[in-house]
């Protein structure tokens, strides 16, 4: 399949939520084939379809379990549906809550998450899913939930983290420079 460019903060793709999917054609196979190359490329943990530029409500993933090195939870959902515990008040744990983002390459900031956390939806074939955990995993599967509804995880922040990632965003000129996109297939993400 294919790497394609990951759409980075600023492009109006991330800012709006995405459509559901009615059928899945042989395009949205092929988005999603494209969707892992891309995100192992990018050595990412996940990826929404709006990220690279197609506005299906889709997300696929590769995430680290704490059961072990070569236990990832790996899938795709369509449609995914959301539900998830308490965010705890106050700052995250810097060492448990830090996030980063292939739409933000290079950034990591600790961001309010719940601990625990399950998306339903379906796989390609129309089939139900659920995938559940606690963690990262969680973290995840909040994180790529948040990109289909349009919203980045900067926008979860607490003010005093908010203003850092403003800062980061101004010292890399990604406003100023116009720039929209990087490719995972020539570029490290800390380059961008």
């Amino acid at each position: 399949m294919a790497v394609r460019p990951i759409t980075i903060i600023g492009h109006k793709a991330l800012h709006q939520p995405t459509k559901k999917v009615k059928e899945v054609t042989d395009e949205i196979r092929t988005l999603v084939a494209d969707m892992f190359d891309t995100m192992e490329a990018a050595n990412g943990v996940g990826l929404a379809a709006n990220q690279v530029g197609a506005r299906h409500r889709i997300f696929v993933f590769d995430c680290p379990s704490e059961r072990g090195e070569d236990d990832n939870f790996v899938g795709v959902v369509v449609n995914p549906v959301l539900e998830k515990g308490v965010v705890p008040p106050g700052e995250p744990d810097e060492d448990d809550g830090l996030e980063g983002c292939l739409s933000v390459p290079g950034e990591h900031f600790p961001t309010p998450r719940a601990e625990w956390a399950r998306v339903t939806g379906t796989d390609l074939d129309g089939n139900p899913v659920s995938y559940e955990g606690e963690g990262l995993f969680a973290r995840c599967l909040q994180h790529e939930t948040d990109h289909l509804d349009g919203k980045l995880y900067l926008e979860r922040l607490t003010p005093s983290q908010r203003d850092l990632s403003r800062q980061a965003r101004k010292e890399r000129g990604w406003e100023a420079e116009g720039v929209t996109k990087w490719d995972p297939a020539t570029q490290k993400a800390d380059d961008v």
